[in-house]
């Protein structure tokens, strides 16, 4: 067929965390060369190199957060610290011989599809040019921080530091700290820093649900265990699997399996709380899981210690020496560290153009979606890991990628024989008409607000099914639900 490709398109990814490493040892054990990663950053990781404050650590079991493909029998802990996940992404990255097609430091501002050439021209942030026959964003949705719009922020005379961009070099030890937010860093962040510093006040706006974390080390017999009998470790990765998998059902409405949440939850909170006002002030007013579900088993004892309050009165403004919230209090502070997150509905800061001059901004103007999550009409040979609708409130998103990755390689293969391959905007429009009506049975809608939603309020980050079901769908591509030329 005439401009059938011999070796394979060229292949462009943005982004060298955990899913654009996917893709990456993909396109490698493939036996596909011809690809480039670009990373804004000088190394490898994504999330888990810029987020490095005290206690990070990943919510998911290390063995169940960890390619299927390259297991690690060596996991220090059920949930590994960042630290160890961020050296096993950088091992991957060796493995798999990955460097060479890094390009660190260089981030692609601009994308266009060239019609005529059937290319995707790219240029970065230092005015570099490149083409590629597909383009991959690798983004993911935890790269930009949320810095709260709060007045007087930029006149604190102290220290402000994010949570993401944490300056190890700084010293806690006697301080009058201000944590402001109180969700899954804060979580975190909060026990880790209670021994050193002087004083601490938690800003929460919105109580959340915790579970016990029950976190515990990998005896040395375990690990001994994983290197020796490697099925050992597939078979405790299939057990973390499918004990998170069985929480599924309590983010759907009327489900009896949120009430048993519920009920664990509190007992959590009465067992480590004594103060009524406290635990009060800590037990929220939604159903479990209409916001992220947290786990801990040191942040409520943390807010207990004598040195350490909690805050619920809002914040009204931030003056040079604290923080004054609507009561009139001044809560004196030398230091703020922002706890808020990230902006995980926010437009991509490359500029992406397909067809027509159409950009994703414009295509997206309703709210983001994609094709079978990965893929959005008028934009050709384009994809994305961990677009709109691939996130989860219950399991390990590293499972998410590795069917997205396995279904892009589908869509490759057939560009070896073909030029373009393009969602139809039907096919995507029942996609997405089957989403919201899937999404409309969760308890993600339940009247909450979380990072879940985009400012218009729709659900633009969670599949609302189980893992399951995605696998099912994403186990093969129907090619009559695209346009190929």
């Amino acid at each position: 067929m005439a401009g059938a490709r011999e070796k394979g398109p060229r292949v462009a990814i943005l982004g060298a965390g955990m899913s654009g490493l996917c893709m990456g040892i993909a396109l490698k054990r493939a036996g596909l060369d011809d690809f480039v990663i670009y990373e804004k950053a000088d190394n490898v990781g994504g999330t888990w190199r810029d987020n490095t404050y005290p206690g990070v650590a990943c919510d998911v079991p290390s063995h169940l957060y960890s390619y299927s493909f390259a297991p690690n029998p060596d996991w220090s802990h059920v949930y590994a610290p960042g630290a160890e996940i961020q050296a096993y992404f950088e091992r991957c990255a060796t493995i798999y011989g990955l460097w060479p097609h890094m390009k660190l430091g260089q981030e692609v501002t601009d994308a266009r599809f060239d019609e005529a050439g059937h290319r995707w021209r790219l240029t970065t942030g230092a005015g570099e040019h490149d083409t590629a026959d597909v383009l991959v964003s690798a983004i993911g949705a935890l790269h930009i921080p949320n810095h709260p719009d709060i007045a007087g922020l930029d006149g604190f005379a102290g220290s402000v530091m994010h949570s993401a961009a944490w300056n190890p070099g700084i010293e806690l030890s006697g301080k009058r700290v201000a944590v402001i937010g109180s969700a899954a860093s804060a979580v975190q962040i909060v026990p880790s820093i209670a021994d050193g510093a002087g004083h601490i006040e938690v800003f929460q706006r919105t109580p959340n649900w915790i579970i016990p974390r029950l976190d515990r080390a990998y005896p040395k017999s375990w690990k001994r265990a994983f290197r020796r009998l490697p099925f050992l470790g597939r078979l405790h990765r299939w057990q973390l699997y499918w004990m998170l998998e069985s929480r599924f059902p309590l983010f759907l409405r009327r489900n009896r399996r949120n009430e048993r949440e519920k009920r664990l939850a509190l007992r959590h909170l009465e067992s480590q709380v004594p103060d009524p006002d406290l635990r009060a002030k800590l037990t929220p007013d939604y159903p479990p899981g209409c916001k992220r579900i947290l786990v801990s088993d040191d942040y409520y004892p943390a807010l207990a210690l004598e040195h350490v309050h909690l805050v619920t009165e809002p914040i009204a403004r931030i003056e040079p020496d604290g923080i004054v919230t609507t009561d009139g209090a001044l809560h004196h502070a030398e230091m703020i560290i922002l706890a808020t997150g990230f902006r995980t509905t926010d437009m991509p800061k490359t500029e992406i153009t397909g067809r027509g001059g159409l950009t994703l901004n414009e295509a997206w103007k309703d709210g983001m979606a994609a094709h079978r999550t990965v893929a959005v009409p008028g934009f050709p040979n384009f994809f994305m890991l961990l677009g709109p609708n691939s996130g989860l409130g219950h399991s390990s998103i590293i499972f998410m990628v590795e069917q997205q990755v396995r279904y892009l390689m589908q869509c490759l293969r057939k560009l070896v024989a073909r030029r373009t391959i393009e969602p139809r905007p039907d096919s995507a429009a029942r996609f997405d008409a089957a989403l919201q009506r899937g999404l409309a049975g969760t308890i993600w809608q339940a009247g909450c607000k979380s990072w879940y939603q985009d400012e218009n309020g729709k659900i633009t980050t969670l599949w609302p099914h189980g893992t399951i079901r995605y696998w099912w769908d994403m186990r093969k591509v129907r090619f009559g639900e695209y346009t190929l030329k």
